[in-house]
Formats: C-alpha cells, structure tokens, sequence
C-alpha cells in the first residue's frame, strides 16, 4: 500500500479523533512506528489491521469510517492540494464527473508510483448516473462515496448517493443528481493565490 493513503488515514484520525486514538491504533496493531513515510510502499495487511484496529475502538464500520475518510480528502483544509485536483475536472459537479475517467491517470501524472483502480462513469440519464469502482485498492468505493458527496457540496449540487451494487467485478457507486446549483459552493480559483 502507498504511504501517501496511509499518511492519509493517519491524517484523518489525528484531525478528527485526536493523535492518543492514532496511536493507540498503531501500538494495538503492532506496527512499531507511530507515522507512516509518504513516498514508501507498506505491506497492504498493515493498513487492513490499522483500519480494523481504528473501526473497533470508534465502533464503526469500516464502510462508514472509509466514507468519512473520502469527505476529508476533500474537505478539510490540510487537503486543499487535492480538492484543487479534483475542481480541475470541470466547472459543474457534472463536468467533474464525466472527468473521473481519468482520474487514476492524472494521479499517476502527480505521483507516479501511486495507482488508483480504474473509474468507469455511465450517465443514464441527465440526472442519473453510476460510477464503476474496479477492484485493486479495498474499500475504495466507499472513500469515492465520500470523496463525491463532499466534492457535491463544494459544487453546491444536491445529490442522492448509494454505494450497494455490484456489476462484474466492478463495485457501483449509484449517483442521482437531485439540483446542480442547489446551494452556493466553495470559492475556488484556477490559478493557486500566494498569500
């Protein structure tokens, strides 16, 4: 497993549920390090025992923390890098979502050694679509879940999300677009402001 996902997990557990449950979490996992190296490549079994470790003190499942996990990526301010990433797609909530073909892609272009399953959109309808999360990376459709709510909220789109089907091998995020300019969304500029 890339550092960078699991710098992303100890991130999002020491931003919303302090660093005491971040490293109760490693020590009970037996890692023998409390942070992960963002550019080393980890054994993917010790990310599996720091989420079950994670899941059964915050009794959650691990659907929800990972979903959780997703909204951070986007919206809290130590992620900024990737939310601009991901605005960079389109204008529209819509635009993005046509742009999520490429994703693994353009996350390939920024990290080279980093690789995201592939991203599959099919529009039913103008209201109506699926997002196809293909397997090589467990529980990343549930981080996408997250990801795509909060990506709508920053757009200012109301959406309907599900995350309960499965097509082929490819496991399908259900997707409908209930208002695209429901609310105003975040600010965000093209080009990065220096402060």
């Amino acid at each position: 497993m890339h550092g960078l996902i699991n710098r992303a997990i100890q991130s999002f557990v020491c931003a919303t549920y302090g660093r005491q449950c971040w490293l109760h979490a490693t020590q009970t996992s037996g890692l023998g390090f409390d942070e992960f190296e963002a550019m080393l490549i980890y054994e993917a079994d010790i990310t599996t025992r720091v989420l079950d470790v994670l899941c059964a003190k915050l009794n959650r499942p691990k659907t929800e923390f990972l979903e959780d996990l997703g909204t951070y990526l986007v919206s809290h301010p130590n992620m900024e890098d990737l939310r601009r990433l991901l605005r960079f797609g389109g204008v529209t909530y819509v635009e993005f979502l046509h742009s999520l073909d490429d994703l693994s892609d353009r996350v390939r272009l920024a990290v080279s050694d980093l690789s995201l399953p592939d991203l599959e959109l099919q529009e039913h309808s103008p209201a109506e679509y699926q997002l196809h999360c293909f397997p090589g990376l467990p529980g990343y459709s549930s981080v996408m879940t997250g990801v795509l709510r909060a990506m709508a909220d920053d757009y200012g789109a109301l959406v309907i999300l599900s995350n309960d089907e499965h097509h082929n091998e490819a496991e399908v995020i259900s997707i409908r677009l209930i208002e695209s300019a429901f609310a105003e969304g975040r600010h965000f500029d093209l080009g990065a402001r220096k402060s």
